[in-house]
């Protein structure tokens, strides 16, 4: 029988626990690591993408993350993130994250663009103070 560890999922709005996790494989800034019971402490910031775990000879699972953070201690491993997205079938999460991700690039897009208006404004304003005060 494989060993097994626990799985503890958090966001903003749901806590999700699996027992008899056998494998996890995650991303982080250095590539991507896998996580087996037994495994010494850990602790890293997961990359916006996808991760997946097994559970016993189960199929995979796949939990699409905005980034997060991941501990495992004691045969537990917790991963803290705003939002998280799980599903069995792969081809349905890949193409939620990808939503998600446009989504948010184009949130980041509109943002920079009012930041850019805004600045153009003060901007304009600072050269008509700065113009007032010559003509005076």
């Amino acid at each position: 029988m494989m060993k097994a560890f626990t799985l503890q999922l958090y966001s903003a709005t749901e806590h999700e626990e699996f027992a008899d996790v056998t494998s996890f494989v995650g991303e982080d800034a250095s590539g991507s690591f896998g996580i087996l019971a037994g495994h010494l402490r850990c602790v890293t910031s997961l990359v916006f993408g996808l991760a997946r775990f097994r559970r016993g000879g189960d199929d995979w699972q796949y939990l699409a993350l905005p980034g997060g953070l991941l501990y495992f201690l004691d045969n537990r491993l917790q991963i803290y993130s705003r939002s998280y997205l799980l599903d069995s079938d792969y081809e349905r999460i890949s193409t939620l994250l990808r939503q998600q991700l446009l989504a948010e690039e184009q949130s980041l897009h509109q943002m920079r663009e009012s930041m850019r208006r805004m600045e153009e404004s003060i901007l304009r304003r600072l050269w008509e103070v700065g113009r007032r005060r010559v003509q005076d």
